[in-house]
């Protein structure tokens, strides 16, 4: 009892910033994911468990930015039904890889918004409507089916990357982004929870505790985003992709 104890004192915390840096830019999973592993929950059962703990936060987040009109119903609803798709078929992927494929795919993925990011400056401060009608539909499915399995098959940065590609290939401003990320990211996070629900690999006790902490993350962080706007969201990507440099480097130097 004490071990778990000092595991949730551990956890729970990490599981609250996770969830509230999340909820504005995507990427809560490069804090909850090592917070798992940290206290010693075996690679496959903390992806499980982090994807069933993430699936409700997002889904708080998700209804916050709905409320307050912050996103595309029509756009949302493409890319979560691509993510739905995606994000079965990444965490099928997933439960096959050993824990070094996992580690060489994010490796090789993360760098991209660190990228982006420095090279557009002015990334998402206005909207720019570029596509007909027909074909901001194709890409935001689109969008959804790639970022639903990067996210099953692997998992931190998928809503960093999701904001950025709404807002570099629809044209959408990052506030609107973000939120519609957190609807198809939901969809992603659903189908993939089922999988490793079903491939019984889930710390159930543990995720008890870290939902109610994700959520109040989750709930705290989509207020602070909707009430600053795009120039809030901007900067706590920019805190994420210090998450990201420093996840890279450490997983270089071991």
């Amino acid at each position: 009892m004490d071990s778990f104890f000092h595991m949730c004192l551990l956890v729970c915390p990490m599981l609250f910033l996770a969830g509230f840096v999340d909820s504005v830019a995507g990427g809560g999973g490069l804090i909850s994911l090592p917070a798992y592993l940290f206290v010693g929950v075996p690679v496959h059962l903390a992806a499980g468990t982090n994807k069933v703990v993430n699936a409700i936060g997002t889904g708080t987040a998700a209804w916050r930015y709905l409320r307050s009109g912050k996103v595309e119903l029509r756009t949302a609803v493409l890319a979560a039904a691509g993510a739905l798709t995606g994000g079965a078929l990444g965490a099928r992927l997933a439960l096959w890889c050993s824990e070094q494929v996992l580690q060489a795919c994010v490796l090789a993925a993360l760098p991209v918004a660190a990228a982006v990011m420095v090279w557009k400056r002015d990334l998402g401060q206005t909207r720019s409507d570029r596509w007909t009608p027909r074909q901001h539909a194709a890409l935001s499915a689109l969008i959804g089916l790639c970022m639903g399995a990067y996210d099953g098959l692997i998992g931190p940065g998928t809503g960093t990357f999701m904001i950025l590609a709404f807002t570099l290939v629809l044209g959408m401003d990052l506030l609107t982004a973000s939120g519609c990320a957190k609807a198809a990211n939901l969809a992603s996070n659903v189908a993939s929870a089922v999988v490793w629900i079903a491939s019984r690999k889930v710390y159930w006790q543990l995720a008890v505790p870290a939902v109610v902490c994700c959520v109040a993350g989750n709930w705290c962080g989509a207020r602070y985003a909707i009430r600053g706007g795009s120039t809030k969201v901007r900067r706590m990507i920019f805190v994420v992709l210090g998450l990201l440099f420093l996840k890279m480097g450490w997983e270089l130097l071991t």
